[in-house]
């Protein structure tokens, strides 16, 4: 049985539910897969089809996904830094848990916030403070802290999270999803990943990775910019991302792509394709694919 488990981001639609969502993963030769319960902009949520869940259980069990290695991203409008907007993205989150819990999903990823107006060290408390409102005995899903970039006054690296950890009453409800692209851009070197999971298990523990967002980037080793970019296409070497991808400590992690789509102008229209089909088959090739985005728009540009 493979042991790479990985798959990429997946559009969650009302009609079809989370069926949609694997039959997307599996034609990209998938074997997990992350996506939102709706837009992450807005609060627009469809009702759970419970008939749509069973068939989309099915569908995995038949195809190999394991439910506990699927990924739920929780939406960017929820800032629990912000004193201002503390009632809203409680409220939301808490939702959101509730909605992973019907779906039967067990980790939803979150990014931790931006201070905005506030100290750091204010934000990161009222972080804490959040997180002790949002989390019960009985919440059965565990929280993903993200590692961020460092845009603006966001909130996020190794530090920051292990206070969050440290302070959170509940905190074995909580986990961490790394993220290649925003560690690169946050200043931390993968090209040295050993001495990374050395001071991550120092301060957190490696055992607290619940996922990784495996994300090359376009910007240089501390930019603090966070923007994505195609696997091999970016300043984070090839080689590096796949020491991460299959390190041994991180086995039994989900490895997700949130890398851009594709775009190619044709009659004056712009057009964009899905790349993780293609990302996926170099990563279990591990050998790179220097055609990776000819490829892409000539697969997709037969049908």
């Amino acid at each position: 049985m493979e042991k790479l488990i990985i798959g990429s981001h997946v559009s969650y639609k009302k009609d079809k539910g989370l069926v949609g969502c694997v039959e997307e993963a599996l034609s990209y030769q998938a074997n997990t897969f992350m996506f939102y319960t709706g837009a992450p902009q807005n609060t627009n949520r469809a009702k759970i089809d419970p008939e749509l869940t069973k068939k989309a259980y099915n569908l995995m069990k038949e195809n190999g996904i394991d439910p506990q290695n699927v990924i739920v991203h929780a939406p960017y409008i929820i800032n629990l830094a912000n004193q201002k907007n503390h009632d809203f993205s409680v409220r939301f989150l808490k939702e959101e848990i509730e909605r992973c819990e019907k779906l039967g999903m067990t980790k939803l990823v979150l990014h931790p916030g931006s201070h905005v107006s506030y100290t750091k060290e204010e934000g990161l408390d009222q972080i804490v403070k959040s997180l002790n409102e949002v989390l019960t005995p009985d919440t059965k899903v565990s929280i993903c802290l993200e590692t961020m970039a460092g845009k603006g006054t966001e909130l996020g690296n190794l530090d920051e999270i292990k206070y969050m950890i440290d302070h959170v009453t509940l905190n074995d409800k909580l986990m961490v999803c790394l993220d290649t692209c925003h560690l690169n851009d946050a200043g931390y070197d993968l090209n040295h990943f050993e001495e990374f999971l050395e001071e991550f298990d120092q301060k957190i523990g490696i055992e607290k990775i619940g996922c990784v967002h495996v994300n090359d980037s376009k910007n240089v080793l501390g930019a603090h910019k966070d923007r994505h970019e195609n696997i091999g296409y970016g300043t984070i070497p090839f080689e590096t991302l796949l020491h991460i991808i299959y390190h041994p400590s991180l086995v039994n992690v989900p490895k997700i792509l949130e890398t851009p789509y594709v775009s190619e102008t044709d009659d004056s229209k712009e057009k964009v394709y899905p790349p993780y089909r293609f990302e996926i088959e170099q990563i279990r090739r591990k050998e790179k694919n220097i055609h990776l985005l000819e490829d892409i728009r000539s697969f997709y540009k037969k049908d």
